[in-house]
């Protein structure tokens, strides 16, 4: 195979997709737009591919109304997959990349829209599949000598994903025809765009830890990342990172949800039973959250939704929302002032559940960042942050995700962390918050060919096999440590194993998230303290 002649960056993320590439002999990195339909018939290129598909029924759109420059696939994506979901609420695939992640339910089923009566459906692999593959048509269509599977492609994924979500993700690539993939966790992509953009920043000379809070339309992603200043004597800082947090759900949507019920009981109204109803009311609620969080943000806005059932059927429904009820509603709910000893708790109860996401049981992003911050408090002592009272204190904060696009929320997050250390944390800024993810994805392949700083680190977790005991308690053995890199491989050393024969077994797996740093072969017992930080994987099964 020839040698790339572009690096590509896809943030294939949960509200709206990026495409961003650079040429490897000449590496400036650009945004491409993205044509698509922005209403029937109608194409029109827009700088970020909305992730919505809408599923038209038979008949509504003619090929001519589904015609894009490549072809007329037979659903909609993007704007105006968004604007007709918008009046038909049942037939809307959103936050598809959530779904992604979401271990309870077959990824691979057609099971979105959730609960919606109307067919068709498809599942959250297909959607993803097709958000990449009219990113690859995209490409294609611009670059007809040097197609997509041909390049240096980089998708981004949350870093909490699990194995199992990053590769769906993977072989969604594959299905839509990018060939292999590699993939990057999203807050690093963050900070590579900011070392691309920022040059020489002299914080870095003298920071030793940095905080990347990433909220995004899905999950909450939590990073530490290690800066060792000009180590090697050429001028540049060494970055690693040291940390990542758990699976979190918890982002735009949730505020959506929040906001849209709030919303529904100022007017006196239950929340509709009906999911295809109930859906409607979250992406209106969205647009309304939107426009009253803007720096120019109105006054007011105008949630508005299509009931249905005997009192209101086809009938419209509106309900005014103040800014400073969005405000109260979203900052005092999502980002309250908690103290420096308030941590979100472990449960393994669901949090609220909507349209079918189980997202986080405790709201408030600080506690979650807090306990985050304690959990790996050794790390970041070993990398000099300072440490009060169990709590490390970071030098920068770098902050990602398009609910940082309201000026309301950075402010808020910044007096959190200021409260807990009598002073702020210097903020790190992006030129887009829009383009950060593919931009950083870019520059990531970019610096793995010499041509800019490569984050280390290794893989972000441990992972362990779970074993009976000689007393038959269960126990974990450790098979990759954390911080193992790419393609390298680790011998088990002196360990017996009894193995059952002649019939179905399964291996549960576990991933690791805390500070532990175990041998390959090491024992954890499961009633273990540090046990806490397990988390079960899909298991290997004998066929």
């Amino acid at each position: 195979m020839a040698e790339p002649t572009y690096a590509v960056g896809i943030d294939l993320g949960t509200t709206h997709c990026a495409l961003s590439a650079a040429r490897i002999d000449h590496p400036v990195v650009r945004l491409l737009p993205i044509p698509q339909l922005v209403a029937p018939g109608e194409v029109a290129e827009r700088p970020l591919l909305p992730s919505f598909t809408y599923l038209p029924a038979p008949g509504e759109l003619s090929e001519a109304d589904r015609t894009l420059p490549w072809g007329a696939p037979p659903h909609v994506v993007g704007e105006a997959a968004r604007r007709l979901g918008a009046k038909v609420p049942g037939r809307l695939v959103a936050s598809a990349k959530s779904w992604v992640c979401h271990g309870g339910v077959n990824r691979r089923a057609p099971i979105l829209p959730w609960n919606s009566p109307d067919e068709p459906h498809l599942s959250p692999f297909e959607a993803q599949v097709g958000y990449l593959a009219h990113l690859r048509a995209t490409w294609d269509a611009r670059h007809p000598h040097a197609p997509l599977p041909e390049q240096d492609v980089v998708v981004t994924v949350p870093a909490s994903f699990d194995e199992g979500a990053r590769t769906l993700t993977t072989d969604a690539a594959l299905a839509a025809g990018l060939g292999a993939v590699r993939l990057l966790e999203e807050p690093q992509a963050a900070f590579y765009d900011y070392l691309g953009a920022a040059g020489d920043d002299p914080r870095l000379a003298s920071a030793r830890l940095v905080l990347v809070v990433d909220v995004g339309g899905g999950t909450t992603d939590l990073t530490l990342l290690r800066v060792r200043p000009d180590p090697s004597g050429d001028g540049r800082p060494a970055i690693e990172r040291i940390a990542v947090g758990g699976h979190l759900m918890l982002g735009g949507d949730n505020m959506d949800a929040a906001l849209a019920t709030y919303a529904l009981h100022k007017a006196g109204i239950e929340r509709p039973g009906d999911a295809t109803v109930w859906s409607g009311v979250v992406q209106s609620a969205r647009q309304a959250k939107e426009r009253l969080l803007a720096a120019d943000a109105p006054d007011q806005a105008t949630l508005s939704y299509v009931g249905r059932g005997s009192r209101l059927v086809g009938r419209t429904r509106s309900i005014t929302i103040e800014r400073d009820e969005a405000a109260r509603v979203l900052l005092d709910g999502f980002l309250p002032l908690t103290a420096p000893d308030q941590i979100a708790q472990r449960t393994a109860r669901a949090g609220l559940t909507t349209l079918g996401l189980p997202y986080a049981t405790d709201a408030a992003i600080g506690r979650h960042v807090c306990a985050f911050l304690r959990r790996h408090v050794d790390a970041a002592r070993e990398a000099g942050a300072p440490v009060e009272d169990g709590l490390p204190r970071p030098d920068l904060l770098l902050l990602n995700g398009g609910v940082f696009n309201a000026p309301a929320m950075i402010e808020r997050l910044c007096a959190v962390l200021a409260g807990w250390y009598g002073e702020p944390v210097a903020l790190l800024s992006h030129t887009s918050l829009e383009t950060a993810v593919a931009h950083g994805a870019v520059r990531s392949a970019l610096a793995r060919r010499g041509l800019g700083e490569v984050i280390g680190g290794g893989t972000a977790r441990a992972y362990y096999v779970e074993l009976a005991g000689p007393d038959g308690s269960p126990q974990a053995l450790c098979i990759a440590p954390r911080g193992m890199e790419d393609g390298t491989s680790v011998t088990v050393p002196d360990r017996v194993f009894e193995l059952t024969l002649d019939r179905l077994v399964a291996f549960p797996l576990h991933a690791y998230t805390g500070d532990r740093v175990d041998a390959p072969g090491a024992l954890l017992r499961l009633d273990d303290a540090d046990a806490d930080a397990l988390t079960p994987l899909p298991p290997l099964e004998t066929v």
